[in-house]
């Protein structure tokens, strides 16, 4: 019985340690957490408006974007966790994540585009100045 507890006990002290240091370590940074939530449900939320315009809705679409945006903060935990750890991998962050940030707000664009909420004149001119050495659209 004793045993029992001891185990129950020092399971919970473990347990607890764990969810503390990742408390923290989100806490410390919120902002990045912040800004890969909204991106991704951005991107989803236009993504579904066009995709209820296009086909109509479907469920398991939908439900990607939680499983994108899951793994994206496990990423992004696994990269601070790292970054703490290894004190010369504070790069690993912008690294990693500033390529997922502009390929989602070229494709929550995209997305608004085809919901109706940006002209196609309009979206065109912003990916023309995003890709300038590649000449304007005719």
């Amino acid at each position: 019985m004793k045993t029992t507890k001891l185990i129950l006990l020092s399971s919970m002290v473990s347990f607890g340690f764990i969810c503390s240091y990742f408390m923290e370590l989100t806490m410390q940074n919120a902002e990045q957490y912040l800004a890969i939530t909204t991106l991704i449900f951005a991107d989803g939320f236009f993504g579904v408006i066009a995709g209820i315009r296009r086909e109509g809705f479907k469920t398991y679409k939908a439900i990607k974007i939680l499983r994108t945006l899951l793994f994206w903060i496990v990423m992004l935990t696994l990269i601070l966790v790292i970054e703490k750890s290894i004190p010369g991998a504070g790069w690993l962050s912008e690294t990693i994540l500033m390529p997922l940030v502009v390929f989602q707000l070229i494709s929550v664009l995209k997305n608004a585009s085809m919901a109706g909420f940006i002209k196609m004149e309009v979206l065109n001119q912003i990916l023309d100045k995003i890709d300038k050495h590649k000449g304007i659209r005719k």
